[in-house]
């Protein structure tokens, strides 16, 4: 199988981009959707007519948020949000349930605009865990991908030093990261690629894109049970879309 994940960062504006023709030749068994900006219906029918089944879980606020899953088998369920109004008001979290895993399609907080927005990150990370452990309870095979907005080591980011003090590179942040992991999760990109100056996502300023100066904040984040099916984790910098480039998971399909 193949899964990809992608902050399109509005798929209206990335569909202008070429989206759709990118779609068709990579041909994911699944894609996970962050920040899509757009209800389904806003959209073209064009994935269903790719054989898609689609899922979508919007934000409250219109042009927000969102996030979605694109599944070639159809899921046995689907879970729409986490259960805690709070964010799911802001379309963070989608699930697919299928007889042997579960894929997630998930858009974590950025604190970026200031003090109010980062207490809630901080208070989606502390609410995030608790929710994962619970779930593995039932759900143990879990592949939780999409934006994670923190970047976790230092080879994660183009520049440590200077991103000390930045949202997505506080030391809390990264500690949870570490913590999240250490509980039973494999970064799978990590896995597979131990070297430097790999990202997933560009701030649109100073040509960063073009000077690879990145920080790497999406993630296919993998339960420890699947780890003897994990193929190969890989970043595809090539696609611009977005201020994201997709991420892809390959994985042999465990047995139910």
């Amino acid at each position: 199988m193949k899964i990809i994940s992608y902050n399109v960062n509005g798929i209206r504006a990335a569909q202008k981009k070429g989206f759709e023709e990118w779609l068709s030749k990579e041909q994911p068994d699944v894609l996970c959707l962050q920040e899509l900006k757009a209800k389904p219906e806003q959209v073209s029918t064009f994935y269903e007519e790719m054989g898609y089944h689609m899922y979508w879980e919007n934000a409250e606020k219109k042009g927000y948020s969102g996030v979605a899953l694109l599944t070639k088998e159809k899921p046995k369920h689907i879970n729409y949000g986490c259960n805690e109004e709070i964010f799911d008001k802001e379309g963070r979290v989608l699930r697919a349930d299928f007889e042997s895993f579960s894929i997630m399609s998930v858009y974590m907080p950025s604190g970026t605009t200031g003090d109010v927005r980062q207490d809630f990150k901080y208070q989606w990370l502390a609410f995030f865990q608790e929710y994962v452990n619970e779930l593995k309870k039932t759900h143990p095979n879990l592949i939780i991908s999409g934006d994670y907005n923190i970047a976790h080591t230092e080879i994660d980011i183009h520049n440590p030093v200077s991103n000390k003090n930045s949202s997505g590179f506080l030391p809390e942040e990264r500690a949870w990261l570490s913590k999240f992991i250490q509980n039973g999760f494999v970064d799978t990109f990590r896995m597979f690629n131990p070297d430097p100056h790999h990202y997933s996502w560009w701030s649109y300023r100073a040509n960063a894109r073009a000077n690879n100066k990145g920080w790497r904040i999406d993630y296919h984040m993998a339960s420890e049970s699947l780890k003897g099916s994990l193929k190969d984790a890989y970043i595809l910098p090539e696609a611009m879309h977005s201020d994201h480039c997709p991420i892809v998971l390959e994985i042999n399909k465990p047995n139910p």
